[in-house]
Order: C-alpha cells, then structure tokens, then sequence
C-alpha cells in the first residue's frame, strides 16, 4: 500500500471539496443527462454499429434513432397533471423499513 504524493492528495481535497458546491453540481447535471442520452443510444439502440454504407445513409440513421428515442421517451410520461408513479423501494430500503431503521433521505448525507 503506497500514498499518494501530497501535490496529488491535495488536489483531489481541492476538486472533491468544489464537487460539494451548487454551481459545480448544476454543471455535471447537465453533463449527467447527456452521457445518459449517450449511453441509452449506444446501448439501447444500438447506434455505435450502423447498417448502411455512406455517411449520408449513417447520418439518416442516427437522425431516425434519436427521433425513435424521443418518441419512446415522450410516450412514457404520464399525462399532464398527474405525479409520475414514484419508484419502487430497493431491497435494501425493504431490509431497513422492516427492521425500523431510519434511512436518510441521500447516502451522501450519512458520511457527515
């Protein structure tokens, strides 16, 4: 087991100490969602391999599977004016509500 330089420690006390503030949170926010839509296309649509030659048939392609996904996201929000259905607990939320065990509201919020 080694230790990391101090140049190096400090920096990450620096950046993980920045990652706690509004404005840094609100900017990976927007950055969460994107990677998320990336991550949907690549792996639920299959985008990364196309099945046409040509970069004006590829481009169709994509443009098609995005507008795909749009339509299927669209068709899984609930009607206007009502709550989404809230999520269904884990097994671990299961496991603490059945002992009586006060669970916070976020895991980051039991580490202070």
């Amino acid at each position: 087991m080694g230790f990391p330089p101090r140049e190096l420690r400090d920096l990450q006390l620096r950046v993980r100490a920045e990652q706690q503030t509004p404005e840094w949170q609100a900017r990976y926010a927007v950055r969460s969602g994107v990677e998320g839509t990336i991550n949907e296309l690549a792996h639920g649509h299959g985008i990364r391999h196309c099945r046409y030659r040509g970069q004006h048939k590829a481009h169709l392609q994509h443009v098609f599977t995005a507008i795909a996904a749009n339509i299927e996201r669209l068709s899984r929000r609930p009607p206007t004016g009502q709550a989404p259905p809230s999520r269904p607990p884990t097994a671990f939320q299961i496991y603490l509500d059945q002992r009586g065990i006060t669970r916070p509201r976020s895991w980051r919020s039991a580490r202070d």
